[in-house]
């Protein structure tokens, strides 16, 4: 049976000040992707409000835009996956046997207080799953 993995990204966009531009540290997302890729395990996408993932400009600079981000970026199929992740709604955690938190610093705003999210990390921890994170994940 294949293992199931449900990686868990932001929505913000900005900080307090629209003006200060924030989202999903890339290679947060793409070093574990990699791994879990490279182990057979299958993955997925979600956000609190589904959707468009914002990218943070800054880890897309030298020296966080690193191997596993440029690949991510050069490939379409998997860049779409950013345009379009899943609410958690959307999820039935009997599907999954891990989460994964990405961090940077856009999450601090959407992530703690999602019920969407809390359901789904404790059903897949009550099982027996694993629950982790990185960063401000």
């Amino acid at each position: 049976m294949t293992k199931r993995v449900l990686n868990v990204v932001t929505n913000v966009g900005h900080y307090d000040d629209p003006s200060h531009t924030t989202g999903l540290w890339l290679s947060e997302l793409t070093h574990a992707w990699h791994v879990f890729e490279e182990h057979g395990y299958e993955q997925n996408l979600v956000s609190p409000a589904g959707g468009a993932v914002p990218l943070e400009p800054r880890a897309l600079k030298f020296p966080n835009h690193d191997k596993t981000a440029k690949e991510r970026r050069a490939d379409p199929g998997k860049m779409a996956m950013l345009q379009n992740a899943a609410s958690p709604d959307q999820i039935d955690p009997s599907e999954y046997d891990a989460i994964y938190f990405t961090g940077g610093h856009a999450v601090m705003y959407d992530f703690p207080d999602n019920e969407g999210l809390q359901r789904i990390t404790r059903e897949i921890y009550e099982r027996g799953g694993v629950v982790s994170s990185v960063c401000h994940g």
